[in-house]
């Protein structure tokens, strides 16, 4: 869920449009993105109430998706202690608060971003926040592998990296690596998205940094393209406002989502991470892993293993396998 903080400034932001006015503006945006696609990098939009429906609709899932990531990094990298933070792509700034929220040592932010209307309403939501949140450097600019940037203990690009054209991205990424600690790359979870990490980690991982999630190795990705994709999901609630401006009737959403996550020095990792939804049957769970070693595997866990079949009626999809203890 949203920091209470964010969905207040984020109601008082939207308040001055309409449910209705927000709800158009949602249909517009929904079909220029079916009609240009989201890998072309053009600007969708176009209007304050664009900008404020995409926020309306887009911050909680994105801060849900950056959470999740965020926390599965974290929770690898005990000792990880961030004090600047660099948002490339940022939008209004969902994956700074997310930041905030998992890593409290973090000090100075900076978000670069390409839209001044973007900007503006980022810089508004931010000031309703606890610092360094109300201090965070809003930086005007487009995503380019020549751009000058902070160093940056952490840095992050959510939903942004795949609207750049193709052949800039690994340029990018080694971008977006300079002199940071850890880096995390967060893309929808789809086919597509799955290929931009994936050629993401491959950049990542040849400047011999530490894959540290979700992947549990630093290898080749086992998964064959076209065969299946790696990506995960998290469940939100909807507002009633949200419900209203996405023509939704479900209290919830899942949001499906592809990251990586790479560090400088050398971690611990899991054995395994689970790839799908756990399928539970009487007595057995079936898991799909991500192992070191072995690639995918299919592992089924009876009720006659004891404690390890517990632990698999727990676990989730994303999580590490088997669970750390």
């Amino acid at each position: 869920m949203l920091p209470d903080d964010l969905r207040t400034a984020l109601d008082q932001a939207v308040a001055r449009f309409s449910p209705q006015e927000l709800s158009d503006a949602v249909t517009r945006l929904t079909e220029r993105y079916r009609v240009a696609g989201v890998s072309t990098g053009g600007n969708h939009l176009r209007s304050p109430a664009d900008i404020a429906a995409y926020a309306a609709y887009r911050m909680p899932a994105t801060y849900a998706a950056a959470s999740t990531a965020m926390h599965q990094a974290a929770t690898l990298t005990p000792g990880f202690e961030p004090r600047s933070h660099l948002d490339a792509g940022g939008g209004t700034g969902a994956a700074i608060w997310a930041a905030a929220g998992i890593w409290p040592s973090i000090e100075r932010i900076t978000v670069v971003e390409h839209d001044a209307d973007i900007i503006d309403l980022g810089r508004r939501l931010a000031r309703g926040g606890p610092e360094p949140l109300r201090g965070t450097t809003w930086r005007r600019a487009s995503i380019g592998a020549g751009l000058d940037r902070p160093a940056a203990d952490l840095v992050t690009m959510s939903y942004a990296l795949g609207e750049l054209p193709e052949p800039d991205r690994a340029g990018v990424v080694k971008w977006l690596a300079e002199q940071a600690a850890m880096v995390i790359i967060i893309e929808p979870g789809t086919p597509a998205g799955h290929a931009t990490v994936a050629a993401a980690r491959d950049v990542l991982a040849a400047q011999g940094r530490t894959i540290v999630a979700p992947c549990p190795h630093d290898g080749a990705c086992p998964i064959q393209p076209g065969r299946d994709w790696c990506h995960f999901s998290v469940r939100l609630p909807r507002t009633s406002l949200h419900r209203r401006i996405k023509a939704g009737t479900l209290s919830f959403e899942d949001e499906k989502f592809s990251y990586v996550a790479a560090a400088t020095g050398s971690w611990p990792r899991p054995a395994a991470r689970v790839l799908r939804h756990p399928q539970k049957r009487k007595g057995v769970v079936s898991l799909r892993l991500c192992t070191d070693g072995d690639g995918l595997r299919d592992v089924i866990v009876s009720k006659r293993q004891g404690d390890l079949y517990r632990q698999a009626r727990d676990v989730d999809w994303g999580d590490a396998w088997p669970p750390a203890g």
